[in-house]
């Protein structure tokens, strides 16, 4: 079985959702799962992604998962889809092999022939698209005044640890508008802590679970040769 390291904190309730949904689904399969944590700074690491700097946010990544190489972790991953900004830098450092959320994403969208989708998750993700990895969809991005609102709703999540259903219905506004405006056939919920608003059964809109897919390939690298 492969040891897996996770960065968490980034922040702490997309950490306990993936904790969560790993173990219960190793349990699924009669194994344990062998599990490295360390504990990042969401605060310093937002801040790092507000001013742009990149490279200093790879520099700190990477500080946690070679902590995670030296507790016996084979692979790492960052239980996040922010942070995934700086993925292209962070592989050059990091000495681990990173488990990235873009390939499940990629896998599934060939899966199911969706090319034409957008983001919900935190202002920093919907702008930089998942930043150009994504090459079997086109990323289509909401209008300036709707990427606030999310962005904000996404905020205040974050901020609260709690959903509210008005936020909730202004995103399912958008969600309709998108399908209908720009022919969107999905919404990529690119935030983990929109599972506290809603989920891909009950958000009355086409979702794909981007935490679900990085779990799910988690999963696969824990029980895997």
């Amino acid at each position: 079985m492969t040891c897996v390291g996770i960065v968490g904190g980034l922040g702490v309730g997309a950490t306990v959702h993936y904790y969560e949904k790993i173990t219960a689904a190793c349990k699924a399969r009669g194994l344990v799962p062998d599990l490295a944590f360390v504990h990042a700074d969401v605060d310093h690491g937002q801040d790092l992604v507000r001013a742009g700097k990149l490279d200093a946010l790879a520099d700190y990544l990477a500080t946690f998962i070679d902590r995670l190489g030296r507790a016996g972790a084979d692979a790492a991953a960052l239980p996040a889809v922010t942070p995934h900004i700086c993925i292209s830098q962070l592989k050059r450092r990091a000495r681990l092999p990173i488990i990235n959320i873009v390939e499940p994403i990629e896998a599934e969208m060939r899966a199911r022939r969706i090319t034409r989708v957008a983001l919900f998750g935190t202002i920093f993700t919907m702008q930089g698209s998942l930043w150009g990895q994504l090459s079997s969809a086109e990323i289509v991005q909401p209008r300036p005044d709707e990427m606030d609102f999310i962005g904000a709703v996404y905020q205040r999540i974050l901020d609260t640890q709690k959903a509210d259903p008005r936020d909730a219905a202004g995103l399912r506004r958008i969600a309709a508008d998108l399908q209908r405006r720009d022919g969107v056939e999905g919404i990529l919920l690119a935030g983990t802590d929109l599972a506290l608003m809603f989920d891909e059964a009950t958000a009355g809109f086409p979702a794909i679970d981007l935490a679900r897919l990085h779990i799910e390939a988690i999963v696969d690298r824990l029980t895997g040769p």
